[in-house]
């Protein structure tokens, strides 16, 4: 890896609308335009920006497979072919999201980076629970790039749990692009989310202050500060996390996109209640000394054997939230 390389990201926050395409297209192709110009190299959009997010759930069938697409480097995908060009003729890597349709018409939540070679990652989100027959996941999603650093692909809940983000960082992650939708959930956790109350949203042209102390407050940025900056610090990677902000159906998304640096410390984030982009430049030369990087080293494999034994107590994220677990 060439840690004397600047490398410049960016990372989006933006309230898509349900079902709308052609509306979350052109939003995100401003973004991309606006990005272009400040010369960015890597641009994250959230989780399932192409189709819309918490309204699936809700759908049937037949509208879930309406809103799906195939997608290869062939160009299956009408959404993605825009965002391909884009990404080859500016040389950027440009992440989105959408439901995928495979090949044999199983159903994914993934999230697609756009190469400036031409070439598409996917990453299957692993832990998916939007839909009954939205499927999850089966491998991690890490890749070479061409500013001579790995990045790794986590999906929303896939970032929750420890052992995805040291996965990746085992596979060589030096960068972990962390699309999500979240924020204002009714968490079962007492001390966790909470909802963000509708009117602070309704009355945010009046009174923004009050929406964006709640953003910035315990359910929002506190939350994520919880554990956000440990994925990062425990694992000596930079985390470029992207988030919906708005109304979602009946949830508030918090926005709060922020780009996190290999000692979990935040470089750049918005505070933004509305449509917003972050951009710094990485310092890449922080990787190779950082607490996490030194860590792995020390690592004991032969006591890890607990990591892979079921405890009995495992569950479905599917099955948990339609309720039949």
């Amino acid at each position: 890896m060439n840690t004397s390389k600047i490398l410049r990201v960016a990372t989006v926050q933006f309230q898509h609308k349900a079902n709308d395409k052609a509306y979350n297209l052109a939003k995100i192709h401003q973004f991309i335009d606006n990005a272009i110009s400040e010369k960015v190299n890597v641009l994250v959009f959230p989780e399932m920006c192409i189709t819309g997010y918490w309204h699936v759930p809700k759908l049937p069938e037949h509208a879930i497979y309406a809103l799906s697409e195939r997608v290869s480097n062939c160009g299956d995908s009408g959404s993605l072919a825009l965002i391909k060009q884009k990404a080859i003729a500016h040389q950027m890597a440009i992440g989105v999201g959408l439901i995928e349709r495979a090949a044999d018409d199983t159903l994914y939540n993934t999230w697609v980076v756009c190469m400036p070679d031409g070439s598409l990652h996917k990453h299957r989100k692993l832990h998916a629970f939007e839909h009954p027959i939205i499927k999850s996941g089966e491998q991690y999603t890490v890749f070479e790039t061409p500013w001579g650093v790995k990045m790794g692909v986590l999906i929303c809940w896939d970032n929750n749990l420890v052992e995805n983000a040291r996965a990746n960082a085992l596979l060589g992650a030096d960068i972990l692009l962390a699309p999500h939708q979240t924020g204002g959930t009714n968490s079962r956790s007492p001390q966790s989310m909470k909802p963000i109350p509708m009117t602070l949203w309704e009355n945010r042209h009046q009174d923004p202050q009050s929406l964006q102390e709640a953003f910035q407050g315990e359910h929002g940025k506190g939350w994520l500060m919880r554990w956000l900056p440990a994925r990062a610090h425990d694992n000596g990677m930079f985390v470029l996390f992207s988030n919906g902000v708005g109304r979602d159906e009946e949830e508030i998304r918090t926005g709060n996109a922020m780009i996190i640096d290999p000692y979990g410390r935040v470089v750049k984030e918005s505070k933004a209640i509305n449509d917003d982009m972050v951009i710094a430049d990485l310092d890449l030369s922080l990787l190779e000394n950082s607490t996490g990087r030194r860590w792995l080293t020390g690592r004991r494999p032969e006591l890890y054997s607990i990591l892979t034994t079921k405890l009995g107590n495992e569950q479905n994220p599917i099955l948990v939230r339609f309720g039949k677990e």
